[in-house]
């Protein structure tokens, strides 16, 4: 893409300049070559029409001259120089010259054959990031400009390809998951339940790479000092930094706004986005507007989009049971009172079923050694890091060895990932009474999609080593953490929970086991809640609940079943279909409590995705998606909303029947026609008044005839 360049007083200058010596104005056509270059640098699958670089590797431009009795037979190589801008206003300008030869600096190289003139640049594996000018210079014997041609524009952006690049990464099938692969998978649920959401990323779509330089020609540190930003440009700690506060809108004008509380009425609930494409482009041709809205998941895929363009590897990681310790004491407190009601006010700890971030790879040059490696970035805001909502880069092997002290925020990440919850029920006359400690329930289980295929690697062991081991006290001693308090698994009652898969809609059992481990007969009484959640921990509301009294023998397990129906739920729910049940334990004439809770998710269906045809590229192709109402209310106001990388850009397409009845089956019909070959993959969602975020994806195998 050409961009105007206002004519400045030197310009008009060199324009005199050119007249009066026609004899060396020999530079007539460029051509970037950009096919060739851009498959050269792995960039062709984001366009072939326009010159697209990665950083420390050569490219090559064509330069036609012109014929005339004035021109010269041989040109003397020295007498042409190569300049090139990048910054606002061109603030910075790059010469160069064929006398330089370090591998440090940009350099070029000529070769003339008859009228063509083929030059080779070549930038340094450390050059700035960005969109560059690039001009042809002339020079006459005196080393006065005789002609200046702009040769046009290019994007260079870091190359993991290239050994001495900081974001070097050396198995190519990892690069083309990190950085090529435009679609993926994400991980939501619980630790032991969990379900995958199909992602577009779409980094190589149209117009995305400009609108991620957009994103950092917004950012506050561009706003405020250009010249410093883009001098910055060329580290990928301070560029993934950027990109982590600007993902989000809180302190600037970043591309998501954040919600949690189920009221979307003016924008775009989370669970309906299916890629990054439309958000990054809505918010690029709103002029920054804020999209709404996003969560966390959404947070982290936008920013893998973005890193992932830019050059720099990146996956997307889910942490089950995610501590978000405010207070920096390692320690979640949850305050109770009496009726297992969270009391308003009294905590700002709060633990998330799930939580996403990214990681990114690089060396980190501005650490002690043993720091390079996966970088946590977490652009969901959660705490301000140097004032501003961000989160990283974070190295997982500081987190993993408790070096809390090292930049960017690993103590927070490192409680993300630690941190005990201690349950405290609060008493009418104002004691309190800890009812529960755990030790092991805090970062349960940390997964990515392995870049081998498209199964999920735990990778916990990169986090922590194993609960109780030698390695880990000696972590949590360096960590500075008190000791830890009791478990409640070592008292002498405990509680668990049973279940059978739970599909939303249908009536369900939970079933809480109470174990007395004494050799005591004890007297109980039990008081069963069932809670509707949002997956980051919020209450909304008291759905069901049960309170009992019995005898419990010793050494005997007591079965009580908490029966939950639909009615009990189908008004209280939220999109994240999660269901919170609480029980608590107490003993007659004792003030000890016991409390243990379990978080459930309701299991919606999949929508069944047939390809019609063989896929063929620029050839119209159709799919059939098909679903069946499975709840025992009529549903309203379907849409499917269909979108893959190099198959077909978003398509919202109304159900008829407007209505859907139980058991009722709807299908429609989608055309697309595939823009790129290969393995692909079309996403579909599906939402109703009453029935949020179903889900279904497809792979599309497009051949070239």
């Amino acid at each position: 893409m050409k961009v105007k360049r206002k004519r400045k007083c030197s310009d008009i200058v060199m324009m005199h300049s050119f007249f009066k010596h026609r004899e060396y104005c020999i530079f007539d056509t460029v051509d970037l070559l950009c096919r060739s270059n851009n498959g050269a640098h792995h960039t062709d699958e984001i366009s072939t029409k326009r010159l697209l670089l990665r950083r420390g590797q050569p490219f090559h431009i064509s330069v036609k001259c012109r014929q005339n009795i004035l021109t010269k037979p041989v040109l003397p190589f020295h007498f042409i120089n190569v300049l090139m801008s990048i910054g606002k206003n061109n603030g910075t300008q790059i010469k160069l010259s064929t006398m330089k030869t370090e591998t440090t600096e940009w350099r070029f190289s000529m070769e003339l054959a008859g009228d063509e003139l083929l030059l080779t640049i070549c930038s340094p594996a450390s050059a700035i990031i960005g969109r560059y000018n690039l001009y042809l210079m002339l020079y006459d014997s005196q080393n006065q400009l005789q002609q200046q041609k702009s040769a046009g524009q290019f994007y260079l952006l870091f190359n993991p390809w290239c050994r001495e690049d900081t974001v070097y990464m050396s198995e190519e099938e990892k690069l083309q998951e990190y950085i090529m692969n435009e679609h993926g998978v994400l991980y939501q649920g619980m630790w032991n339940d969990i379900y995958e959401v199909p992602w577009n990323f779409g980094q190589f779509e149209e117009n995305i790479v400009d609108i991620c330089f957009e994103i950092l020609n917004n950012s506050l540190p561009a706003l405020s000092n250009p010249v410093n930003d883009t001098l910055k440009r060329s580290e990928a700690e301070y560029i993934s930094r950027i990109v982590t506060a600007m993902v989000n809108s809180n302190d600037d004008k970043g591309v998501l706004l954040g919600k949690w509380d189920g009221k979307y009425w003016d924008g775009i609930p989370p669970t309906r986005w299916t890629g990054s494409v439309q958000i990054l482009q809505q918010w690029s041709r709103s002029g920054a507007e804020k999209v709404r809205y996003g969560q966390c998941w959404v947070f982290a895929a936008v920013a893998c989009t973005v890193l992932r363009c830019l050059g720099i590897p990146t996956r997307c990681v889910t942490n089950y049971c995610s501590a978000h310790d405010t207070d920096g004491n390692l320690n979640v407190d949850c305050y109770l009172n009496n009726e297992l009601q969270l009391i308003p006010g009294s905590t700002k700890d709060i633990i998330w079923n799930f939580h996403c971030w990214v990681e990114s790879w690089m060396a980190r040059h501005d650490l002690p050694p043993g720091n390079d490696g996966w970088q946590i970035l977490d652009p969901t805001p959660q705490e301000r890091s140097d004032g501003v909502y961000c989160c990283g880069p974070c190295p997982v092997k500081a987190v993993k060895q408790g070096n809390v002290d090292v930049k960017y925020d690993t103590a927070f990440v490192f409680a993300e990932v630690n941190a005990d919850i201690v349950y405290w029920v609060l008493n009418k006359d104002g004691t309190r009474s800890q009812t529960g400690a755990f030790c092991k329930e805090v970062g349960k289980c940390l997964i990515t999609k392995n870049a081998y295929g498209d199964k999920r690697e735990d990778i916990t062991q990169h986090y922590k080593y194993p609960e109780g081991s030698k390695e880990e006290r000696e972590v949590y001693a360096k960590a500075g953490m008190k000791r830890r308090l009791l478990c409640s698994e070592s008292k002498d009652v405990c509680l668990t929970f049973k279940h059978a898969t739970v599909v939303y809609g249908t009536d369900f059992d939970v079933y809480v086991e109470i174990c007395n481990n004494s050799f005591v007969d004890k007297n109980v009484n039990l008081t069963i809640v069932a809670k509707t959640v949002t997956y980051n921990g919020i209450i909304l509301q008291e759905c069901h609940r049960k309170t009992t009294s019995f005898p419990l023998k010793a050494l005997k397990v007591k079965r009580e079943v908490c029966r939950i129906k639909y009615e009990h739920y189908a008004d209280r729910i939220s999109e994240h279909n999660l269901i919170r049940i609480t029980a608590l334990l107490s003993q007659n004439g004792k003030d000890e409590m016991i409390l243990s809770e379990k978080d459930i998710v309701l299991a919606v269906p999949q929508l069944n995705i047939k390809i019609i045809g063989e896929p063929v590229l620029f050839q119209r192709c159709m799919a059939c998606v098909s679903f069946v109402n499975p709840l025992p209310i009529t549903l309203l106001n379907g849409i499917f909303t269909i979108e893959g990388a190099g198959l077909t850009n978003i398509q919202e397409i109304k159900s008829k029947p407007e209505e859907i009845r139980p058991g009722q089956e709807v299908t429609v019909t989608v055309p697309f026609i595939p823009t790129k070959a290969g393995l692909r993959m079309l996403l579909v969602d599906f939402d109703t008044n009453r029935l949020k975020a179903v889900k279904g994806h497809v792979s599309v195998l497009v051949s070239e005839e």
